[in-house]
């Protein structure tokens, strides 16, 4: 009877150490989370500071003052609109020491082609009324716009020698250069042939409405009404 008195105390002995055990460690480590947890904040602000440093984001402010240069009125009778995509290839230096010094870029142009008739080229010489029949002398047809569109364009590939970084201009005279062609390659498909007919067709139509059953339009423009 005596040795099971001994061995419930040691029992309940060991219970309440391992109780009171238990608290001092939970007790520790809270201690211990508490202390970690403003130092891995601190990490995590300085990691984010110098995530900033390494890749900035740009900042761009315009200025307030707008100064407007020039103001013009536009008669301008758009016809035709092309959207073209031209590969462009710039390099520099791809000479014999190319793999050191060279500098090469392959552009993709993204670009719109607007053309069409400037109207306000007519005057009163250009039109003329004759036996019902109304004669327009059409101006030529121009290409009003060529311009890249910068979302869609994008560098695909570059390629620079050992011992260069580059040329910081060279990706600014591809785009210029793509600019031309763009519009080089517009030109060359036939833009201005389309813009003077669809500029014919809808010309025709509107001074039908108007009241000119008969239009003849003359677009080369000669010297004299017929």
């Amino acid at each position: 009877m005596d040795n099971k008195k001994g061995w419930s105390l040691v029992i309940g002995v060991l219970v309440i150490i391992a109780i009171v055990s238990s608290a001092m460690i939970w007790l520790v480590y809270d201690s211990f989370q508490r202390a970690v947890t403003p130092v891995q904040s601190m990490t995590g602000e300085l990691a984010t500071q110098v995530s900033s440093l390494l890749n900035p984001t740009p900042t761009i402010i315009p200025n307030p003052i707008t100064i407007i240069r020039d103001v013009r009125s536009l008669a301008r009778l758009e016809t035709i609109q092309y959207t073209v995509e031209k590969v462009i290839t710039a390099e520099q230096g791809q000479g014999t020491l190319g793999v050191l010094f060279g500098d090469k870029l392959i552009f993709v142009a993204h670009g719109q082609v607007i053309a069409g008739v400037d109207l306000s080229k007519l005057s009163a010489d250009d039109i003329e009324i004759k036996d019902g029949i109304l004669f327009l002398n059409l101006p030529n047809p121009e290409i009003f716009v060529a311009t890249l569109d910068n979302e869609k364009s994008y560098v695909y590939d570059r390629q620079t020698g050992l011992l260069t970084k580059g040329d910081i201009n060279l990706e600014s005279s591809a785009r210029r250069l793509a600019e031309d062609e763009i519009e080089k390659a517009a030109v060359e498909d036939g833009i201005l042939d389309l813009a003077r007919q669809n500029a014919e067709n809808y010309l025709t139509r509107l001074l039908s409405d108007l009241g000119y059953p008969e239009v003849i339009i003359i677009s080369d423009k000669p010297t004299a009404l017929p």
